[in-house]
């Protein structure tokens, strides 16, 4: 604690209410936040002897300031808490990088539902009974359902677009995963009964379905319905097959997470698994950095109160370790009018569960120790070959460019970002270049970089920066640098060598330094060849979606008799220039404003 701040005085005025608190160091820097239901008897507690962890009491040695907002009930703290923990990333607080929301699986209102994968924006948003089924750990494990829910039930994954314009079954209805309702091979009816039997697979009553079936294959035998009694044959085959791969056996239809913490010095591994109506779908590991060397159980009561703040709550949470979040969970559960179950020492199945959620935990963590000594390596060898000044690994912030065209056209820029020793995608950027002569790689340079660092007064300063290009384009790096006074020394280039082979590349310097040729068994060249690759990929994957979207507008403008307007008419019915390819005349001449003659030309230009 500071000398300058005086905790008795501060103590004194303390209120006994609800509220959220905020510590700050000498530098005037937010380090801790929480919450409490007493403000007073919260803070008090920190300022005693025999503090929990190393971090806390770190925390407390460095506070010089506090502040506090008063809440009208400890959940409105709570909420509070989390969204400026969030926000302000304190030093001292545990932030786990988990905000991405979990995938559902939806059947869609329209007649014909479809079958689709869609997020939730807030655990409390309403989810309509028999349309929404989740969530998912992760988008593979949803779209790893829709397969299986294709191959048994044949449901539709096409856009309505799709679904209203085509003359013929699409592929998947050709290799008998779709039932090709575009085409009316199945009536409203029993596509709507399959919707039933796919409701109750993802509701976990997968028994109960199989005999329903069952049963159906029997009546349509006993009418001598040969066709009907094969297809629900094949769909018995299907789900059977399903069912035997299930690794985990059906337990009740209780929504249950598994939640495991492993340590490894100081890497820690917390895994979420997800078992849905009876289903293990997955699980989701996460890996941070432990260097205050928390326990298990404070890591797990942190996790739960960020995680389920804004996700939704199952029935029965299964933990590796014991902890005392009960209060905070009587929150949430109360904000999201749930209640959950506690499991710290599970018996029979969900031991098993536990289990093996561990040992994914254990794995995830030696695959990724084993990844990070290897970067460290890297990083390391890159710090000492460019004489980096940074204090330590994380502090590494290194920002490369690159551009990419087709012939002149189509120019585009990017910009990817290497931190925490790993490459951040949050933080890529794209740039359309304008009002340059096509093809002036130097011209679009000095432009993005122009661009990028005129926005740059409030963004981290970089360690390093890359151009992917020779001497001439780190000059004009370096023009930009001067024009807003930044330091130039921390540009490099990176020229190609012969055949464009890794370990061949030349290093170009903005400064006074010979080119350095590292060659391929430099541990600092790989992982400049890593950042420098990512700009390139990212930077084509731009260009070629913005070039071919050119093209296609452009193709159908120039129809004689199509504009802009109609144009653009013709991609939002269609949904896509693929899916209009694959229409009728008839289906063009369905656009508002397209005659007989005109829906002829289209068709002729757009299928030669």
């Amino acid at each position: 604690m500071s000398d300058n701040f005086d905790i008795t005085s501060f103590l004194k005025t303390a209120p006994h209410l609800p509220g959220v608190y905020k510590y700050f160091d000498e530098n005037d820097q937010v380090i801790y936040i929480g919450k409490a239901r007493d403000i007073k008897k919260r803070i008090s507690s920190y300022f005693r002897n025999n503090l929990p962890s190393l971090r806390i009491t770190k925390m407390v040695s460095k506070i010089s300031k506090i502040e506090i907002v008063i809440t009208n009930s400890e959940l409105e703290a709570l909420i509070l808490e989390h969204n400026l923990i969030k926000s302000l990333k304190p030093k001292y607080n545990i932030v786990f990088r988990d905000d991405k929301s979990y995938p559902y699986l939806k059947f869609s209102s329209h007649s014909y539902p479809r079958l689709m994968i869609a997020r939730l924006l807030s655990s409390k948003q309403n989810i309509e009974q028999g349309k929404y089924f989740g969530p998912f750990p992760d988008s593979w494990a949803a779209r790893e359902t829709i397969n299986i829910l294709q191959k048994i039930f044949k449901l539709r994954t096409c856009e309505d677009s799709v679904l209203l314009n085509r003359s013929r079954p699409c592929l998947l209805g050709q290799i008998g995963r779709c039932s090709s309702p575009c085409v009316k091979k199945i009536t409203l009816s029993d596509y709507n009964k399959t919707i039933e039997g796919a409701s109750l697979f993802l509701q976990g009553k997968s028994r109960d379905l199989l005999l329903d079936i069952k049963q159906k294959m029997k009546q349509a035998s006993d009418v001598m319905n040969f066709e009907l009694a094969a297809t629900f044959r094949d769909q018995i085959k299907a789900l059977t097959g399903v069912l035997q791969k299930q690794s985990m056996e059906h337990i009740g239809i209780e929504d249950t997470d598994i939640i495991a913490v492993v340590n490894d010095n100081d890497q820690t591994c917390i895994n979420v698994a997800m078992v849905r109506g009876g289903r293990y779908i997955g699980d989701n590991p996460l890996l941070f950095y432990n260097e205050h060397k928390d326990s298990p159980e404070s890591i797990l009561e942190i996790f739960i109160t960020q995680h389920y703040s804004n996700k939704p709550l199952p029935k029965v949470l299964v933990c590796s370790h014991n902890f005392s979040a009960g209060k905070t969970l009587d929150l949430i559960s109360y904000s999201q009018s749930r209640k959950v179950r506690l499991s710290f020492n599970p018996r029979g199945l969900r031991l098993t569960w536990l289990d093996q959620v561990k040992k994914n935990s254990k794995l995830f963590l030696a695959r990724s120790t084993g990844n990070r000594d290897i970067m460290y390596l890297r990083i390391k060898d890159l710090i000492k070959t460019l004489d980096i000044k940074i204090s330590c690994f994380d502090n590494l912030y290194i920002e490369c460019f690159d551009i990419s065209h087709y012939s002149g056209e189509s120019t585009q820029a990017s910009c990817v970002v290497f931190s925490k020793s790993n490459m951040q995608p949050s933080l890529y950027r794209i740039y359309k270049i304008n009002d340059i002569v096509p093809g002036d790689d130097y011209a679009a340079m000095y432009q993005v970089l122009s661009r990028h660092f005129s926005l740059s007064k409030n963004k981290t300063t970089p360690s390093l920066v890359i151009i992917d290009g020779g001497q001439s384009q780190v000059d004009v790096a370096k023009n930009v640098f001067n024009k807003f006074g930044l330091d130039t020394n921390i540009i490099i280039g990176i020229s190609k060598g012969e055949g464009r082979k890794v370990g061949l590349e030349t290093i170009h310097f903005s400064y006074e330094r010979a080119p350095l040729v590292l060659g391929s068994n430099s541990p600092a060249l790989m992982l400049l060849a890593l950042i420098r690759d990512e700009a390139h990929r990212f930077a084509i994957k731009n260009m070629r979606n913005s070039f071919l979207q050119s093209r296609k507008r452009s193709m159908l403008t120039e129809i004689s008799g199509v504009g802009k307007k109609r144009s653009q008419l013709l991609l939002k019915h269609f949904g896509s220039f693929q899916a209009m390819t694959l229409a009728t005349i008839e289906d063009i001449m369905k656009v508002k404003g397209i005659s007989k003659s005109l829906a002829e030309k289209i068709y002729e230009s757009i299928s030669s």
